[in-house]
């Protein structure tokens, strides 16, 4: 499996190119802003997205989801439950970047242990982290014990806020029970700051 972290946007979000080594198919998890940059990088690389995916409906994840599926012709997923915070992308980027054109479009939404996407011979699984917003969700890759996990919680030990009126505190620190009880070594992908292992 191959990944290239990159850092997009105001927010320094984490967007993650994954991809099977053999047959170059790729997809993009949380597209947060600079679409040319993210296509400039793919191209590089030479791999062929699949699906845009997103840990959770913040904007600083998604904003350039619409541009990305619509250039390469590939869906969009995210959890039913953030589909509110989609609906008010635009609005809410407008007062942090200047790049906020359109509200991102879901071809299908995605449920709690559905294996979401298989590419080449890999399989991301999905699995339901509400908390930081009713829909979170992380993507693991068992084969290569790799999880995406949004922001979670980050490599100081940090956690995804919860002080939003749709937030819950007690479901955040019981999702992260369900992401740490994977076996020692997987390694944690966030969506901000380096990774690190479980």
């Amino acid at each position: 499996m191959g990944i290239e972290t990159l850092t997009v946007g105001e927010s320094d979000t984490n967007c993650y190119l994954v991809w099977d080594n053999k047959t170059k198919e790729a997809v993009i998890i949380d597209p947060g802003d600079d679409a040319d940059y993210i296509m400039r990088k793919v191209g590089d690389l030479d791999i062929t997205p699949k699906a845009c995916l997103a840990t959770h409906g913040h904007f600083d994840h998604v904003l350039a989801s619409f541009e990305l599926s619509t250039a390469y012709g590939i869906p969009f997923y995210v959890h039913k439950k953030d589909d509110f915070l989609l609906r008010r992308t635009k609005g809410t980027a407008m007062f942090f970047t200047k790049n906020s054109e359109i509200d991102p479009v879901v071809a299908s939404y995605l449920e709690d242990k559905q294996l979401a996407l298989k590419f080449g011979s890999l399989t991301l699984k999905v699995i339901c982290t509400p908390g930081h917003t009713p829909g979170g969700v992380c993507f693991v890759v068992d084969s290569e014990e790799a999880v995406f996990v949004g922001d979670l919680f980050f490599a100081d030990g940090s956690v995804g806020g919860y002080n939003h009126k749709y937030s819950s505190k007690e479901k955040l620190f019981s999702s992260l029970a369900k992401i740490k009880s994977n076996p020692a070594g997987y390694t944690v992908y966030p969506g901000h700051g380096e990774n690190f292992s479980i």
